[in-house]
């Protein structure tokens, strides 16, 4: 059997997500959850994620169990969980299942719960189906945005299509999934450590400072005179390496501010220029780079030269100061004003150790940078107070060259690493295709079609009492004298005695 060339095995049938859900409910919307434990438990929005709900980091409602219960708030063990907004059009519609043995626990109003009937689909099995590239291709196609803020609606939800399977199978195959799953999850946790601990070293490797560690007895460089800039404890280096401030070991210039009028006039020249997000720690993404309009001379004052050393001025609190060397990859490129660059004089320090060093002094720029609303910022008379490690210009060579065979060695591992992680993936959506189309289990001859279930779900739904609703009145009162108000409200008088003879009056039909 197949619907748009999905091929399912005869036993199976297809059903839409509405077809088979006792509910599809958003989740109760509480104005301030509380950090401190008071009243029920309820999730935050980041707890769903694909096939894992994360109860590491909840808030608290400040409600009783009733009162949640009252406005439908609470969840039960095996309920499905659902993104309905995501900052990450990829987490939209994720599902979680709700573990066995729960305690009370809310869902917020940006979540939305699906409660299956139990006799049809085990909500494992949903679980897992939600994860296939089959299904995450519908889900894809009811994503919406609206006034900024990607999401999908229940309404949405319930026109997802699933292939539904006898229910004995649907426990077969959850627990051979189960299984293999496992399996490669306990592989992906042991190799994202492995990324994490070469992450670290990569940040190590490029310290070259530590290569130099001395002892307490062993003489060091001086230390810098004041200025106006924090520099907190220097690490301590040989004696014929000195401290140099950034502004006298080199030329630091920031870029041009966007003037949106010279864009639409053509007597300005149009270059690319870079910005924060071209510049990354220890590269540059050239991919996508704009271009900006600018006068003749500004162009020429801002053109980067080959060895040039860029540093991002503002953006998140971490990013201050971090870059990589220009080697002329684009001709004419400049810089917008929120990347500095830093061209060394002469040949006092190679580039590469400027800008490794730069990358490592996260506390220096820290302490020393301003932070506003949304934005941390450093001024550039603040980076020309950077202390600088010079090593003799004999040593420098050498010590490119070994952290760079360092580096070569750490991002083999890397890519290494991330490309098990890739295959892990691939696995992981082969093993669910396989497991959909019925094809990771044997059929047992000896269960009920799934049809069957779908004709005992309809009849016990027909043979549930169906919910009297209240009848709403839309004609509008007619106006009430004052008089005949008040007689209204006077006690009703007695009732008139019946005639001894009854008239019956007759009249033509």
């Amino acid at each position: 059997m197949s619907v748009d060339g999905e091929q399912i095995p005869p036993s199976w049938t297809w059903v839409e997500l509405g077809e088979v859900a006792e509910s599809v409910r958003n989740g109760m919307y509480v104005s301030r959850p509380g950090v401190v434990p008071d009243g029920v438990p309820i999730l935050r929005i980041g707890a769903v994620r694909p096939m894992r709900l994360d109860l590491s980091d909840l808030r608290y409602t400040g409600m009783t169990a009733g009162e949640v219960e009252e406005r439908d708030g609470l969840l039960a063990s095996g309920d499905l969980l659902f993104t309905r907004y995501n900052g990450n059009p990829e987490f939209v519609g994720a599902c979680a299942r709700v573990p066995d043995a729960l305690d009370e626990l809310a869902f917020p109003d940006k979540l939305i719960r699906v409660r299956l009937a139990p006799d049809v689909f085990d909500s494992r099995f949903v679980c897992y189906m939600w994860a296939s590239e089959g299904v995450r291709r519908q889900v894809r196609q009811y994503v919406k945005t609206s006034a900024g803020q990607v999401g999908i609606a229940g309404g949405s939800l319930k026109k997802v299509r699933l292939p539904l399977p006898p229910l004995a199978e649907q426990q077969r195959i959850v627990e051979a999934l189960e299984e293999q799953l496992s399996r490669l999850d306990a592989a992906e946790v042991s190799v994202r450590g492995a990324l994490k601990r070469i992450s670290g070293l990569l940040d190590k490797a490029t310290d070259f400072t530590a290569d130099v560690a001395l002892k307490i007895d062993e003489p060091a460089a001086s230390v810098l005179a004041a200025a106006n800039s924090i520099d907190g404890d220097l690490p301590r280096i040989p004696s014929d390496w000195q401290w140099i401030r950034l502004g006298d070991l080199a030329e630091v210039v920031g870029g041009v501010t966007k003037d949106q009028k010279k864009q639409a006039d053509p007597d300005f020249p149009e270059v690319p220029y870079l910005r924060v997000a071209n510049v990354q720690r220890g590269h540059l993404e050239l991919a996508h780079v704009a271009t900006i309009r600018v006068p003749q001379k500004k162009a020429d004052q801002l053109r980067l030269k080959p060895g040039d050393v860029l540093m991002n001025e503002g953006g998140d609190r971490d990013k201050l100061g971090r870059g990589w060397v220009w080697q002329g990859q684009i001709a004419d490129a400049i810089h917008q004003n929120h990347v500095f660059r830093a061209r060394i004089h002469g040949d006092l320090l190679k580039p590469e150790l400027l800008s490794w060093y730069a990358n490592g002094a996260a506390k220096w720029f820290e302490v020393n940078g301003k932070q506003s609303t949304n934005l941390a910022s450093i001024s550039l008379t603040k980076i020309k107070n950077l202390p600088v490690p010079v090593p003799p210009q004999v040593e420098q060579a050498n010590i490119v060259e070994r952290i760079e065979e360092r580096l070569v060695q750490l991002r083999h591992a890397r890519g290494a690493s991330e490309a098990v992680m890739k295959r892990g993936k691939a696995l992981r959506n082969a093993l669910l295709r396989k497991a959909f189309e019925g094809g990771l289990v044997p059929q047992d001859p000896n269960d009920a079609p799934a049809s069957d279930l779908l004709v005992g779900l309809a009849a016990e739904r027909a043979a549930q009492p169906k919910a009297k609703r209240a009848r709403k009145t839309t004609a509008k009162k007619a106006a009430v004298p004052r008089a005949t108000a008040a007689a209204a409200r006077a006690p009703a008088p007695e009732p008139t005695p019946a005639p001894a003879l009854a008239v019956q009056q007759e009249f033509d039909l």
